[in-house]
């Protein structure tokens, strides 16, 4: 559940209704490339835009298109109840695994945030993702944060942001927090241009956005990871180095939101206003990219 790449689709949709055939037609993408694990209701799948409803309906259809891959389902919400609820559906739902961000508008204490992980980890049956998002959630764990979860039970990954792209400082961070954490727990990397860093430094999984919408490109650097060969993850990771340039400047979500409607796989408007996907000369310098990476639909 926790190794290898984990895909983190868009969840297409407009003012009136959630896209389920173009959000279908992402899952089969992934499926047929056999990527390791899909996750839903991540960030680039708007779950902080969805009603309830809309989550729960989500995970379904997610869960009806997995053909075999194992499914992880992103439970965040501000309010303990909602994140319980949540979690309950997924599970009944057939889920594999569940992703959980410290959501919040009021700062969260180190105490109130391990109080939020104690109480959900008490009602699951399946395994959790330690979501350290701070870009969106506006709190940033600490290392000693991260090694009191660890020991909750159902944990099973810390999802971290991305490592250094220096090769030994990344190795470094890699290992702080490994020799805090019991060893079942993976950790995983996110931001996509440190993914290869980060799985070159041992790190278990990629938790990747683009990896939703491209997987191809996004496994050849994991397998090559997987294998021992860093310089060759490294190297098919700079190939992509136009594309890292965008998220860095854009954000994932309004690129691959972009890049799914240029490549003719959504609708456009693909995400929830006010968001808007790459407009103007950026949305053609995406275009231009993908046309030299050779990036289809």
């Amino acid at each position: 559940m926790f190794h290898g790449l984990s895909a983190f689709p868009l969840t297409p949709m407009n003012e009136d209704a959630i896209d389920e055939a173009a959000f279908a037609r992402l899952l089969e993408r992934l499926v047929l490339a056999r990527v390791d694990s899909v996750c839903v209701l991540g960030s680039t799948g708007n779950y902080a835009y969805l009603s309830m409803d809309e989550r729960r309906r989500v995970a379904e259809l997610a869960l009806d298109h997995a053909a075999g891959v194992p499914m992880m389902v992103g439970i965040g919400a501000l309010r303990t109840r909602d994140v319980l609820a949540l979690a309950e559906h997924a599970q009944k739902a057939g889920a594999d695994a569940v992703l959980l961000a410290p959501v919040s508008y009021q700062k969260l204490t180190d105490d109130e945030v391990f109080g939020l992980y104690e109480a959900v980890t008490r009602s699951l049956s399946v395994p959790l993702c330690v979501y350290d998002n701070p870009g969106t959630t506006h709190f940033s764990f600490s290392d000693a944060l991260h090694a009191r979860i660890a020991q909750l039970p159902r944990v099973g990954s810390i999802k971290i942001p991305g490592v250094p792209l220096d090769a030994g400082a990344a190795r470094e961070r890699v290992q702080r927090l490994r020799a805090l954490i019991p060893s079942h727990v993976t950790i995983g990397v996110s931001g996509d241009a440190h993914g290869a860093a980060g799985l070159n430094a041992g790190c278990g999984a990629w938790y990747s956005a683009i990896g939703g919408l491209l997987p191809a490109p996004l496994l050849a650097i994991t397998r090559a990871a997987q294998a021992g060969n860093a310089g060759e993850a490294t190297r098919l990771s700079e190939c992509l180095q136009p594309l890292w340039a965008l998220l860095q400047r854009h954000g994932s979500l309004r690129v691959v939101a972009a890049a799914a409607e240029l490549l003719g796989l959504v609708a456009r408007p693909s995400l929830p206003l006010p968001l808007q996907a790459l407009a103007g000369e950026d949305r053609q310098q995406l275009h231009r990219v993908l046309e030299e990476l050779k990036m289809e639909g």
